[in-house]
């Protein structure tokens, strides 16, 4: 059986399944629409929190980018596993006993004010809008290479089968589909890395396989790797390329955009019990760090395995001339994201970083003219099982893995902008009167309309898919997070303090990310690193997230110590939300 027809297989059958629980599951009251009728076990609660949050920038970007930069890059490991740790600490059971559908609605009531409700839903738009770019991209990537289609075809197809399931199902429909897009996901994620840690280590865990000896040349496979990337003027794999400053910062920007993401923290809102949000968050750490273990072993299999094809013989005389390259590279320079250019007329392959200055002169002595070879980050582990020449059906199961990483966290994203729109705008604000079934049909309406916006950005992205993610933590960071943690934690904080603390945030961290958003998406350059001399105290924009929380944070305190405290009966619905006596059994409310 042809790899096409394999690739047909995998993912048509995937689809129909999401397609079909999809229609067993279909939303009938706003209720199942926005939280799936609050009846979801915990665990399958964090499977889907999981598949939710494990987008195309985890599976298709993350081990792309660590593969490129190297050790700087763990900071996505860190910081996204890290910032559950906040969710199931500080968020997530408190906003779960406060037993409403939305962020904004939490935000709107506890603060009293419409106008706090609404820069939280203008908030939660721009978030997630810029966080589904990285989804729909990574989904137009899978798509183009597997199915054999351009990337603008294969976004199409992604918009239409989230469109059919998202709008059919709502947050009841999505649930169960990201249950069956987990199992999917994680299944094609580890299988590949799998067969490739034992075929270059001979271990058969991934995560272990990264700290053992590469089996051809005898050295520990990192000790390997920082060879090979040396030797053509790329930094050492292992070693940080960045100020310890912006690690943190960027780590730190991570971990509380990641408690403040809306399409996340609405997952929380779904589960029976308040103790069970908690539990959620728990396993929801669990199934994530199945691939997340992974992910480091990935990128740096792949890197090596890339220049391993390049340079097959070990020395950089002997690159492979272009009309012997393997297959891998002919399926991929179909869809436009690898390319080579002969610049020296000799026929060979010239991969090395002609960026490196202190590089040249060895690069001459080769006789090297420029790099010739080019590929985006986001292709890196959907290529690797054909790299790594591994069978059909592993590929196959790559592609359907990938796709539904897209597919589910999109569903998640464009269900938070619906919600935002038909229940927090529209139900509160532009049409009180409205009925449940005409608020149902605006959340499909709203869905919808997110769809066609969402694919139209996903056909222009400003970036690689993870680093068009690390956009919307930063805006999360500066805008959700702060609100939520005074929301919960201070009864002093009052309505003109958030109200004016969001848009603080919000404006600073949005005028500061689009000076630089040209500067900051250079393809392969060190999402950590500064590229421009004039940033405010060399803060890189993928950074700028706790400084935006930070300026949202003191303005907040500032305005609610020269203002009036909030009214008596919103101090003690603060104090109810913290209090845990009788939370086991709390019911919605």
């Amino acid at each position: 059986m042809d790899q096409f027809t394999l690739n047909m297989i995998f993912v048509g059958g995937s689809f129909a399944l999401y397609i079909g629980i999809a229609i067993w599951a279909r939303a009938g009251s706003t209720a199942e629409f926005y939280a799936a009728g609050q009846g979801v076990h915990p665990i399958l609660n964090g499977m889907a929190t999981a598949a939710d949050w494990m987008s195309a920038a985890s599976f298709i970007s993350m081990a792309g980018l660590i593969a490129t930069v190297g050790y700087g890059n763990s900071t996505f490991l860190m910081g996204w596993t890290g910032g559950y740790v906040l969710l199931a600490l500080l968020l997530a059971p408190y906003l779960r006993k406060f037993g409403k559908f939305t962020v904004p609605q939490f935000i709107g009531d506890r603060f009293y004010s419409q106008k706090a409700r609404m820069v939280a839903v203008v908030s939660l738009i721009i978030i997630s809008v810029t966080y589904v770019i990285g989804q729909m991209t990574g989904a137009g990537v899978a798509f183009s290479r597997f199915l054999e289609v351009s990337s603008d075809t294969g976004l199409y197809i992604a918009s239409t089968i989230v469109f059919i399931y998202a709008v059919l199902g709502g947050m009841k429909g999505i649930t169960y589909t990201q249950v069956a897009q987990y199992c999917v996901l994680i299944i094609a994620y580890t299988i590949p890395a799998i067969f490739i840690s034992l075929q270059l280590t001979g271990n058969p865990i991934p995560g272990l396989g990264l700290f053992s000896t590469h089996i051809e040349s005898g050295l520990p496979l990192l000790t390997k790797l920082d060879q090979v990337v040396t030797e053509l003027g790329f930094a050492q794999y292992t070693t940080l390329n960045s100020s310890m400053f912006n690690m943190f910062l960027f780590t730190l920007s991570l971990m509380i955009g990641t408690a403040g993401l809306p399409h996340v923290i609405i997952r929380f809102f779904t589960v029976p019990k308040v103790s069970d949000a908690r539990w959620s968050a728990g396993w929801a750490l669990v199934f994530i760090a199945l691939l997340y273990l992974s992910a480091p072993a990935v990128g740096a299999m792949a890197r090596l395995n890339v220049i391993s094809t390049i340079y097959p013989q070990g020395t950089q005389a002997d690159a492979v001339l272009y009309e012997e390259r393997p297959d891998w590279m002919r399926n991929w320079e179909v869809t436009g994201l690898l390319k080579f250019e002969d610049l020296n007329g000799d026929g060979r392959i010239q991969f090395y970083n002609d960026k490196n200055e202190g590089f040249a002169a060895t690069a001459t002595e080769r006789g090297w003219t420029g790099n010739e070879f080019t590929y985006n980050n986001d292709i890196l582990v959907l290529a690797n099982p054909e790299i790594a020449q591994l069978p059909g059906w592993v590929i196959a199961l790559i592609a359907a893995g990938g796709l539904a990483a897209a597919l589910s966290t999109a569903a998640g994203l464009l269900l938070a902008i619906s919600s935002a729109i038909s229940h927090d705008l529209i139900k509160s604000y532009l049409n009180p009167g409205i009925s449940e079934k005409g608020e149902l049909l605006a959340a499909r309406i709203s869905m919808a309309g997110a769809i066609v916006v969402a694919t139209w950005l996903g056909l222009n992205p400003p970036g690689f898919a993870a680093q068009t993610v690390a956009l919307a933590f930063g805006l999360a960071a500066a805008t959700i997070f702060p609100s939520l943690m005074m929301g919960i934690f201070s009864k002093r904080i009052n309505a003109w303090g958030a109200t004016l603390g969001m848009l603080a945030g919000l404006v600073v961290t949005c005028a500061y990310l689009f000076t630089y958003l040209g500067m900051f998406f250079i393809p392969g350059t060190n999402l950590l690193e500064p590229v421009a001399a004039n940033y405010l105290f060399g803060i890189p924009p993928a950074s700028f997230g706790p400084i935006g929380a930070l300026i949202n944070f003191g303005v907040a305190y500032i305005v609610s110590m020269m203002t009036a405290p909030p009214p008596k009966d919103v101090q003690d619905l603060v104090e109810s939300i913290r209090v845990p006596k009788g939370a086991g059994a709390a019911s919605s409310h």
